[in-house]
């Protein structure tokens, strides 16, 4: 790059129905690990940033929760925050998985596939009343033949929200760098608004509590609800460097407790040397990390749940 190349700066929203691969794609297009990806819908539940470069562009990318119909407090001010975060951007990627778009034309849709498709659909509405547009991005691509792909991307395109449209695989890396060479045209002039060594912007506290409860996903499946938090209520780092973490599992009910420590406390363990391996990794320093489970049926409804990860509580 040379020195008299104007350096550039700009946000991009990644918008799209929860499990649609937006989480997938900004590690993809960071070139690392920086939002939790589990096969669960609406993993992610505030705007997370990771930082792309490309060139003289520096890409802040804005995973937002997925675009759904919110029926409690959470849905509405995680929804709330997937809105605001296109309002402040200045690009805007729909993501879209095509997959579950050919299964249901072919009649063998799975499980969740027509929600997905409706919630798709709230979010081209969404684009309509604001008469913005955004770029389509066409995810899983390497689940289904070309001429149905080159299909789902005409009949989306005929709604007039988008300026373009890119097939990607973000599991595999398809499309990706030719997506990210677009983006880094898209933004504007200006200086960088972060470190050239820095991917992700998100407090320690808050990052560790989202690698536990990533993991609490995983290892847990659909034995636990959605309705489950992390909270990292101690953050010290010690003489020798490392660095002390207590967290606290919490969840709703009484009956869920058994489940999150398992037999024997097998449960809990794993996912405490899981989430300890992973923070070692991103930290670089050994980690002591200390669970508990709590329950508190109304964790949802407390203010301080929501601020702390940029939540609007009274949406």
């Amino acid at each position: 790059m040379s020195a008299d190349t104007p350096l550039r700066c700009g946000f991009v929203a990644v918008v799209g129905s929860p499990n649609a691969g937006k989480s997938t794609l900004v590690n993809a297009l960071v070139g690392e690990k920086v939002t939790i990806v589990t096969h669960k819908v609406q993993t992610t539940r505030f705007a997370v940033r990771g930082v792309a470069i490309d060139g003289p562009s520096q890409i802040v990318l804005v995973d937002t929760p997925g675009v759904f119909a919110p029926k409690r407090r959470l849905d509405k001010a995680m929804v709330n925050a997937a809105w605001a975060g296109v309002a402040d951007a200045d690009a805007v990627i729909h993501v879209v998985d095509a997959s579950a778009r050919d299964r249901m034309a072919r009649g063998e849709s799975k499980s969740g596939d027509s929600k997905m498709i409706e919630d798709d659909e709230r979010v081209t509405e969404g684009l309509q009343r604001t008469g913005g547009k955004a770029i389509l991005a066409l995810n899983k691509i390497d689940l289904l033949e070309r001429d149905r792909l080159l299909a789902i991307s005409q009949n989306l395109f005929e709604t007039g929200c988008y300026s373009d449209v890119f097939m990607v695989s973000a599991k595999r890396g398809y499309g990706v760098d030719t997506l990210k060479t677009h983006l880094s045209d898209l933004m504007p002039e200006g200086v960088w608004h972060y470190p050239e060594d820095q991917v992700a912007d998100l407090p320690s506290r808050i990052l560790a509590a989202e690698i536990t409860r990533e993991k609490v996903y995983l290892r847990l499946h659909e034995e636990l609800p959605y309705a489950s938090m992390v909270d990292t209520e101690v953050w010290k780092r010690l003489r020798d460097g490392s660095i002390r973490v207590e967290q606290s599992i919490i969840i709703e009910r009484d009956s869920q407790k058994p489940i999150v420590i398992g037999k024997g406390g097998s449960a809990l363990k794993a996912i405490g040397e899981a989430s300890r391996k992973e923070l070692e990794e991103v930290l670089g320093c050994k980690v002591h990390l200390f669970l508990n489970v709590k329950v508190d049926p109304k964790w949802m409804n407390r203010r301080g749940h929501y601020s702390d990860v940029g939540l609007d509580f009274d949406v």
